[in-house]
């Protein structure tokens, strides 16, 4: 009798894990979606925020990633496909994807950045307390659009006229806040918004030449953001100096400087992670990250016949030659 309980025992406890077995850690499924190509670094800079966090790909998190390759009209059925595949959070960059998002996938819980102003883009109602499912990070500074075309005059005295190139499909927040500042500065702008996902920028440039601009500031903003190194290259051809996001800086303009993209990005992971252990994020006040990143490319400065002031150069985070 005691031989047969000891057998079954035996049996009951062999498939029964040992007390000190770790069990399984469920893997988060993160989504993440972008209106641009994979080219850019955002991707890896919010890849990079979550290992920062505590979060590694293949032990505790899956990461799906959908991106747009400019063809903006794609984002909300990516946004759905992402949704189907039952991600526990969203995490995407733009107004325009973050509204996709709102549409496609309204009950996955959704985290943002790269909004110039998530009030005025409709992305959520109020910065403090955002309501709904969507909360995340802006680098909105309304003095930046300022500080850009100051700097545009202190490398181009005598500067009268700059064209200013943004994306027809966004709210016209940022390039209205940079034309006028641009007036405050006594500055004439000549405004160019891309209107399709292949714009005819030959035409954009060819205008540009007729009404005599001196100088493009290249807004932050995703159609323009695609095609980044073309509109680059068209400016040396025309040697028409530039002012880019830092983000764009690989496109190979004069001047990259505005608050840091990466930066923003990467701030997502911490959102991301809230709403993993818990919490709603609509609860979750937006964050404003305000970190400057200046970029001299002297390389495209000779090419264009520009000497960039050694006081611009002494301030620069980066200068590329």
């Amino acid at each position: 009798m005691k031989t047969f309980l000891s057998l079954v025992a035996s049996a009951l406890f062999a498939g029964m894990p040992p007390c000190n077995a770790q069990v399984p850690q469920k893997l988060a499924r993160i989504g993440f979606l972008a209106p641009q190509g994979r080219s850019l670094p955002l991707f890896d800079a919010f890849r990079q925020g979550l290992a920062e966090t505590g979060y590694v790909e293949g032990r505790n998190i899956v990461i799906e990633a959908r991106f747009a390759d400019g063809q903006l009209d794609r984002l909300p059925a990516l946004a759905a496909e992402l949704a189907a595949t039952n991600v526990d959070v969203l995490a995407v960059t733009g107004a325009v994807t973050a509204r996709a998002a709102k549409k496609g996938a309204p009950d996955t819980p959704t985290v943002f950045s790269m909004v110039v102003d998530p009030v005025a883009d409709h992305v959520v109602p109020n910065l403090a307390a955002p309501g709904g499912n969507l909360t995340g990070v802006t680098s909105f500074d309304p003095a930046q659009a300022r500080k850009q075309l100051e700097l545009f005059k202190e490398v181009l005295p005598g500067l009268k006229r700059v064209a200013i190139m943004g994306d027809a499909g966004v709210s016209d927040a940022l390039i209205v806040a940079s034309e006028t500042l641009a007036g405050e500065l006594g500055l004439q702008t000549v405004r160019h918004r891309l209107l399709a996902a292949n714009p005819d920028l030959d035409s954009a440039f060819a205008s540009f030449r007729r009404s005599q601009v001196q100088a493009l500031l290249v807004l932050e903003e995703p159609l323009v953001g695609v095609h980044a190194k073309r509109i680059a290259e068209l400016a040396t051809a025309n040697r028409l100096p530039t002012m880019f996001a830092p983000s764009r800086v690989s496109a190979g303009g004069l001047i990259s400087y505005g608050t840091s993209q990466v930066e923003s990005v990467r701030r997502m992971a911490v959102y991301v992670d809230k709403i993993l252990k818990g919490a709603k994020p609509g609860t979750i006040p937006v964050e404003t990250v305000t970190r400057y990143e200046l970029i001299v490319n002297l390389k495209t400065a000779e090419e264009i016949g520009v000497t960039v002031p050694l006081a611009v150069l002494a301030r620069a985070d980066r200068v590329v030659q």
